[in-house]
């Protein structure tokens, strides 16, 4: 009998033994955080607001707001990554990517050969085309028409670019050439030809399409169809694969579900 009774003894000794060591264990290591407990990569991208419907402060929260912002948001929660838009000057926007001040440039920017040499581009988001507009009753009815002429532009963008190509084409033509105004950014190019500083203004057709939608009393009128095409992608920098990876994706996926359409929709209507 007391040896049964020494043999049970030893038994709960061992048991509680065991018992306690895994418990131990157990504390010593507790469980690994999910992926759902981890914080989210933050991206910051930068656009210039005076480029509606593209990028605008909104007047109500003072905040950025356009077509851009709300598709880089909806690229953002698709790849499942948190994204910050700031306001810089449009001749900021590029050295601050490679600066590292920012990750991503979302503004109306095309995709062209020589800014390809300073970024990656993602897979074009948005077809668009220079186009030129003019008082109405002005003298000027066909592109041909602004040899001679003076045209106001925003300074190191596309629309500087077409400014510069149908100068040289009038002059190969033995025409006069354009004389050109830059301005910093585009309000200032539309606030010129308001103020009839110049004879016409080039920009990108969604942008003058915009300012005419909201500001039917400086009557204004696009005379011809844009004449370049053009693609908007945005810009990364060239060593981020990883970066380019969750935007093509993002990007992929907000076209597939339906959201870009539904933003789009938004701001230039149906397709």
């Amino acid at each position: 009998m007391k040896k049964t009774f020494t043999l049970v003894v030893l038994s709960l000794v061992l048991i509680s033994a065991v018992f306690v060591g895994g418990c131990a264990q157990k504390a010593a290591n507790p469980p690994a955080q999910t992926k759902t407990d981890a914080p989210k990569r933050k991206l910051v991208a930068v656009g210039e607001c005076t480029f509606a419907p593209f990028e605008f402060i909104d007047e109500k929260t003072g905040k950025p707001a356009g077509f851009d912002v709300e598709l880089i948001q909806a690229i953002a929660e698709a790849s499942g990554f948190e994204v910050e838009y700031k306001n810089l000057d449009w001749n900021s926007l590029i050295p601050a990517l490679n600066n590292k001040e920012a990750d991503l440039v979302v503004s109306g920017m095309t995709i062209t050969d020589e800014r390809a040499l300073q970024v990656t581009f993602s897979d074009p988001y948005f077809t668009s085309g220079q186009a030129w507009a003019v008082k109405e009753g002005s003298p000027i009815k066909t592109i041909s028409d602004l040899a001679g002429k003076t045209v106001a532009v925003q300074n190191n963008t596309t629309g500087d670019y077409a400014a510069q190509k149908l100068d040289a084409r009038f002059k190969e033509e033995k025409k006069p050439g354009l004389i050109i105004k830059r301005f910093d950014n585009a309000a200032d190019v539309f606030n010129e030809l308001k103020a009839g500083g110049v004879d016409a203004i080039i920009s990108d057709l969604p942008v003058i399409r915009e300012y005419l939608k909201n500001h039917p009393e400086d009557k204004l009128i696009i005379p011809e169809p844009a004449f370049t095409v053009e693609y908007y992608g945005i810009a990364m920098r060239k060593q981020d694969k990883d970066i380019h990876e969750l935007i093509n994706k993002g990007l992929a996926k907000i076209k597939a579900s339906g959201k870009y359409d539904e933003i789009y929709q938004k701001y230039f209507g149906k397709k």
